[in-house]
């Protein structure tokens, strides 16, 4: 799709103005299918609040997650299908799965695999058809089930059972590399970063797997879906913002967050003195390994070096705490 912006006009941006308001982003007093101040402030204010850069851009990313956040649980039949379903219906149900012990992964919004292995064990549990569809009868029966507590779902105890893990034992794991590129410029430095952080970070004995070659430019989803297929434990990536957008970035959404990706971010935002936020992009959201991405400008002195020695510092302080 083409990027929609401050000034355009016509039936998409009405179709954009008509979910924002749906969602309870007032888009104040602009004109129906006219992308005003209002708008943009509208489209700003989600952004922020899906965890997207709030550049006030509508590309493919915000336009996907406008589509996704439409959907609550019950309004359409949820099952396993290519490509993948995906919303906050799906969310939802994972984070009822999670609460309730049914393992349905990272609450990434996405029908994937996980979730489809939680789902198949809901219905054995209950002694409903084993197919894989999620229609009244699932929901309501899942609905009920549900346990009125803030107890932690199977994803955060996986999560915390994984960092203690790796802080303890990093040698011998699999670390993917990823370097962005969505330019030329970015493809060119962040490549510098990821083979500089892989040259030093493979001292710890870890496995070394690098998203891309030199000389090609997959795209994003690509690399996360490689990522997944080549059994990743721990994903670093490196980036060029594109609206002055640095920092660490780890997976969080409306629903849930990676909660040691949070705190590896956090923890080495700080030694590099950079800020450290959730965000949704596909290097983070669509990746089963916990995950974090490096943004910084091409004229920064942080150095790949300088990443991998910081990271180092931070899994001995988590292996070393009480």
């Amino acid at each position: 799709m083409r990027l929609y912006h401050h000034g355009d006009q016509g039936e998409p941006v009405r179709d954009i103005q008509d979910r924002l308001c749906a969602l309870g982003y007032d888009c104040d007093d602009d004109t129906t299918g006219y992308f005003g101040d209002g708008t943009l402030k509208a489209v700003q204010e989600f952004q922020a609040a899906r965890h997207l850069s709030a550049d006030g851009l509508v590309g493919p990313m915000t336009w996907n997650t406008l589509v996704e956040a439409g959907y609550n649980l019950g309004d359409r039949l949820l099952y396993r299908r290519s490509p993948m379903t995906r919303g906050d219906d799906v969310a939802d149900l994972q984070n009822k799965l999670n609460s309730l012990g049914f393992d349905a992964g990272i609450v990434d919004g996405i029908f994937g695999p996980d979730t489809m292995r939680a789902v198949l064990d809901f219905q054995q549990n209950r002694a409903m058809s084993e197919d894989g569809i999620v229609g009244q009868e699932f929901i309501s029966d899942l609905t009920m089930m549900q346990m009125a507590t803030k107890k932690h779902g199977r994803d955060r105890v996986r999560e915390h059972d994984w960092l203690v893990s790796i802080s303890h034992a990093i040698a011998g794991s699999r670390v993917y590399v990823d370097a962005q590129c969505r330019t030329a410029a970015e493809a060119e430095h962040t490549w510098k970063l990821a083979t500089e952080f892989a040259t030093d970070f493979q001292h710890l004995g870890v496995g070394i797997m690098l998203a891309r070659t030199v000389d090609t430019t997959p795209p994003e989803e690509t690399r996360a879906t490689r990522a997944n297929g080549l059994g990743a434990d721990f994903i670093v990536s490196f980036a060029v913002p594109e609206s002055g957008d640095t920092g660490v970035f780890y997976f969080a959404s409306e629903y849930s967050e990676s909660s040691s990706g949070r705190e590896i971010a956090e923890r080495l935002a700080d030694l590099l003195d950079l800020p450290a936020s959730g965000r949704t992009v596909p290097l983070l959201k669509d990746t089963r390994a916990t995950s974090i991405v490096v943004s910084v400008t091409s004229d920064t002195t942080i150095t790949g070096t300088d990443v991998s020695q910081a990271l180092r510092g931070v899994l001995a302080a988590i292996r070393d705490r009480p």
